[in-house]
Order: C-alpha cells, then sequence, then structure tokens
C-alpha cells in the first residue's frame, strides 16, 4: 500500500511491531497531532510578536529542527520525546516566515492559518463520511504528484540560486496555477495519511510511540500546506 506521504511507508510501521501494551489507533494518532499542532501554534506565536529577538538565529534553530526531523525519520523509537521538540522548533521558523509575509501583506497570516486549519478539518471530515474512498488508483497518481512536485521544488531552487525566473519568487499567473494545484495535492494527502493509518492498525499490531511518528508526519504535510497557502495568498495580493 503506498502513500502520498513519503514518511508514511508500510516498511516504516512493520519494523516497528513488537509486543507492547497498547497500539496505535488512528484516534490515538490525531490526539497527539493535535497537541504537536498546539506546540506548533504556540512557539510560532512567540516568534511572530518577538520576531527581532528570534531572527539573529533563524539559521541554528533551522538546522537543529532539521537535525531532529532526521533522527525522528531514522529512529521511530525517538519519536515520543523528539517530535514535542521538533513541533516548537517547526513553530519559531514559521513565526519567522509568517512575520515577513505580514510585514509585507498586513492580514495575510491570519487568512492562511484559517484556511489550513479548514482544509484539515474539511479533509478529515470527508475521509470519515467516505465522500472521496481513497482506492489504489488514487494513492498511485497521489505518489505521482508528489514525486512531480518534489522534482520542480528542486528544479526550482537551483534556478532560484542562479537568479533566474523560479516558482519560489515569481508573482505570474502560471506560477499562481501551480501554487493552487499543489495546495490541492497537499490536502488530498491528508486523505490518503488518514488511510494509511486506519487500514494499518487495522491490521497490524504497531506499538503506540508510532502514534508520534504518524502525527509527526502529519504535522509536516500541514506546515507544507501552511506555506503554499500563505505564498498563494502573497502572490494574489501583489498582483492586486
Amino acid at each position: 500500500m503506498a502513500s502520498g506521504n513519503p514518511l508514511f511507508n508500510e516498511k516504516a510501521y512493520q519494523q516497528a511491531i513488537s509486543r507492547t501494551e497498547g497500539l496505535m489507533t488512528l484516534q490515538g494518532t490525531i490526539n497527539k497531532t493535535f497537541f504537536l499542532l498546539l506546540l506548533c501554534a504556540v512557539s510560532g506565536i512567540l516568534s511572530y510578536h518577538h520576531y527581532q529577538s528570534v531572527a539573529p538565529f533563524t539559521g541554528i534553530i533551522s538546522i537543529i529542527t532539521f537535525v531532529i526531523a532526521m533522527m525522528i525519520i531514522f529512529k521511530k523509537t525517538t519519536a515520543p520525546m523528539l517530535t514535542p521538540i521538533y513541533a516548537i522548533g517547526e513553530g519559531l521558523v514559521l513565526g519567522l516566515v509568517s512575520a515577513a509575509y505580514n510585514a509585507q501583506y498586513q492580514g495575510i497570516v491570519g487568512q492562511a492559518i484559517a484556511i489550513t486549519l479548514l482544509v484539515f478539518f474539511v479533509m478529515l471530515f470527508i475521509y470519515k463520511t467516505k465522500i472521496i474512498r481513497v482506492t489504489n488508483g488514487f494513492l498511485i497518481g497521489l505518489s505521482a504528484a508528489m514525486g512531480a512536485i518534489l522534482l520542480f521544488y528542486i528544479i526550482s531552487a537551483i534556478m532560484m540560486l542562479f537568479g533566474a525566473a523560479n516558482y519560489f519568487t515569481s508573482t505570474s499567473a502560471l506560477s499562481i496555477g501551480v501554487n493552487v494545484l499543489i495546495c490541492g495535492v497537499a490536502a488530498f494527502n491528508f486523505l490518503v495519511d488518514f488511510h494509511f493509518i486506519d487500514e494499518l492498525t487495522s491490521r497490524l499490531a504497531v506499538p503506540k510511540y508510532m502514534e508520534w511518528y504518524a502525527g509527526f508526519s502529519l504535522i509536516l504535510t500541514l506546515v507544507w500546506l501552511y506555506l503554499e497557502i500563505l505564498r498563494l495568498l502573497g502572490r494574489s495580493n501583489s498582483r492586486n
């Protein structure tokens, strides 16, 4: 079974199977995701309102957060201890990014947060009510889209290094269209993630600590969607 989110793969969860008290559940994963989201939001708010004090440490915060993420990915048993730290670090970085956007476009941050949370809850509702069913074709298509987006990001980053026009700096109608498409892929990725966790926990005895790992993975998708929505709103405002 494939997932659009590269962090959700069956092999990763099968390797974590053991005889433990308490098993991973979809609801437990959602609860931990909300907790991590709260930590991310609190640290983000602090960073946002104390931009000048935190900004000088942007580089080191980003590096530490990235290292922690790699540790979680490659040693999943550390997830209960490290994912809260990761969420705090991610929040600090997002607060700085949000402050920079808000300095250019007043009110844009609140709009981006509201839209991101709305999309998350809508996708959770759609999944639970099975309005859209996650089929094998859906999984394959979304995985292909994720791979294409990753390649697109890499090419755009290389172009930016050489000063060429690229997705990250462009405000053209085409870049806005691509932006909307990426937001859509990120949103549908929630359906795949929920489905994958639900299917996996119904067939395998996965230890409880993997809820933290899954929550970490869902937070990554939330952050990705938020940044793309923030970018989309910024582009739209710049063309008005």
